[in-house]
Order: C-alpha cells, then structure tokens, then sequence
C-alpha cells in the first residue's frame, strides 16, 4: 500500500484537487462519507470489508491509517494533505486514530453500505485472512 499524489491545480486564490474514480481511485465510487468531530484519543474503523474498497483522504487536519493484512504486519499511513489519498483493498482490517483538532476524513467506496460486508471480529479476520 502506498499514498497516491492527486492532482493539485495551484491558483493564487486558492488551490484545486479533484478525485475521479477508476482513475485517481482503482474502483467506481459507489459510497462518499466523511468522518469528522472525533473527540482526541477515539479510534474509528476497527474491522475489515469483505468486499468493499475504500479511498480515504484528509481534507483537514490529519490522522494515522492503521492496516493490517492479518498475518501480524501492519502499516501506519500519516494522512495530512488533501492531495493526497490512501487506497485500501478488500480484506484489510483499519483503524483511524490520532485525529488532530478539527480533521475531516473522506472516504469513497467501491460498495454501498452492506452491513453484512463488515468484520468486526479480528479473531474472525485473522481466520479469513489465513484462507487467502
């Protein structure tokens, strides 16, 4: 996993970045939703997808991406430019934390929302995982 640079139109009167899915994001958009107000210390995410995709940008502010593949590697991704964004594949548990004052996580996904596509269990997700 990697971040991916988004196009970044510099003006004098403020700057311009933009997101095209199957372009910019390696899936349709499907679903937009933005995490934000997160009191300090809190964690969102904590599970996986079994199907779904996301994009996740910070378009203020910053905060840490935690993925794990379910082998016991994980990856911390510092989000903190709205040019860039982090694609997170399907069967990849995340966490976001360490939200800075006022951050605003955007999210795009590849699915609508499907409470039965969640995994919230990481004993669940480890014994998933090992099938792949």
């Amino acid at each position: 996993m990697k971040t991916t640079d988004l196009p970044k139109i510099v003006d004098p009167r403020g700057n311009l970045s933009f997101i095209e899915g199957d372009r910019h994001v390696p899936f349709a958009i499907r679903r937009v939703y933005w995490v934000y107000d997160v009191p300090g210390g809190e964690v969102r995410g904590g599970h996986a997808y079994r199907r779904n995709e996301e994009f996740v940008v910070a378009l203020s502010g910053s905060f840490d991406v935690v993925l794990d593949d379910g082998t016991g590697r994980c990856e911390t991704f510092s989000l903190n430019r709205s040019y860039n964004g982090l694609a997170i594949g399907r069967m990849m548990w995340r966490q976001l934390e360490n939200f800075s004052t006022n951050a605003l996580a955007l999210v795009l996904a590849s699915e609508p929302y499907d409470a039965g596509d969640y995994i919230r269990d990481y004993e669940e997700f480890t014994k998933l995982a090992a099938k792949r």
